[in-house]
């Protein structure tokens, strides 16, 4: 007897979104070994991958768990700095370690250390709501960019040696080296990040958070953003799952520190890459792209980046297209009128569908 296999509608859905990330890749690919990729180009290909899993990632907080964080940035940061020392500790104390082992440890580093970060500040943090959450956690992403500026780190034979006042206070030998100098950041880490990694890391972003949605956890997650009260009633804890979800959030975002961090040669905690601007700008990922649309958030950060980018001859009309397009994107997305003309336009597409199927 032969069963058949038919697949769910979240199924052919999340084989699209794959679909999406990987037929890219093979684009990419083919007009990279054919010399038709500039080297702007090139040289953002990881930064995309990097900003694609910011947004995915936030998407899970403020999309699925209805919550507005604003310390994306801050968690971003510590996954940056952590993989990135552990990579300048290891290329000094054991230099012969195999660099995609010790790039596969810095992975795990950065998130796990940023996903406990997400449940030390989701305990207390979650409690609050709106516009109240949003500026605590904003205020954590201030917190942990200005604590890494004033970190002074030297590694010697002695072991670490750690000042929060200045580069002189750090008492090491002479043969020590500074693994953190303060605004100056971290120097020399390894440049293991790649295209191929970044993409492999935002399909494992993708499979973690679409099956989580997908899952009996992701539908708790999704009742208590619809209605807190409902979901308590039926027996669903509240706070197991919003840190669930707000914890997982913060881990995404330490890897696409990791990436982001391996793609320097010189890290540094400034206000324009893990400032509030940067949380501001991986909201406005996920608000242009459609709040709970994973692939939406995905093509919102891959335009947003790039526009400013492509649009760079044009110089003093380059950040007024670009607000234009911002606004352009909003209307479509949120506009009452356009939201009615793509329900009505998605609509003709089925029944069109339909009726070939009948004939």
């Amino acid at each position: 007897m032969k069963t058949k296999f038919k697949m769910t509608k979240n199924f052919k859905n999340n084989l699209i979104t794959y679909g999406m990330v990987i037929g890219a890749y093979v684009v990419i690919q083919i007009l990279s070994g054919t010399g038709n990729i500039s080297s702007l180009m090139k040289g953002m290909l990881v930064p995309l991958c990097t900003y694609t899993i910011l947004a995915v990632s936030l998407n899970l907080t403020v999309g699925i768990l209805g919550e507005l964080s604003l310390g994306h940035a801050g968690f971003m940061c510590v996954g940056a700095f952590t993989s990135a020392f552990f990579s300048k500790c290891m290329g000094i104390v054991a230099p012969d370690m195999p660099g995609a082992i010790r790039f596969f440890i810095a992975i795990l580093i950065g998130a796990v250390t940023a996903g406990l970060f997400g449940i030390l500040i989701g305990i207390p943090v979650l409690r609050l709501k709106g516009d109240y959450l949003a500026i605590v956690t904003l205020a954590f992403g201030e917190i942990i960019k200005n604590l890494v500026n004033i970190l002074n780190v030297g590694l010697d034979e002695n072991g670490l040696h750690i000042s929060f006042t200045s580069a002189m206070d750090v008492k090491m030998s002479e043969n020590g080296t500074f693994i953190i100098k303060g605004a100056q950041g971290i120097t020399g880490t390894p440049n293991d990040s790649t295209f191929t990694i970044g993409i492999i890391l935002l399909l494992i972003t993708l499979f973690i958070v679409l099956n989580l949605i997908n899952s009996r956890t992701g539908r708790a997650i999704m009742a208590i953003r619809d209605n807190t009260i409902a979901a308590e009633s039926v027996g669903i804890n509240i706070t197991k799952y919003k840190l669930m979800a707000f914890s997982i959030s913060a881990a995404l975002a330490g890897v696409a520190g990791v990436l982001y961090a391996h793609n320097l040669s010189t890290l540094t905690a400034q206000p324009k890459n893990f400032g509030y601007n940067m949380s501001i700008m991986i909201l406005v990922f996920v608000v242009l792209g459609g709040i709970g649309s994973i692939r939406g958030s995905m093509i919102a950060a891959v335009i947003l980046t790039l526009l400013p980018e492509l649009l760079r001859g044009l110089k003093d009309y380059r950040m007024l297209i670009y607000a234009i397009v911002l606004i352009v994107m909003m209307l479509f997305n949120w506009a009452p009128k356009c939201i009615e003309w793509r329900e009505r336009f998605i609509t003709k597409i089925k029944s069109g569908k339909k009726k070939k199927e009948v004939s």
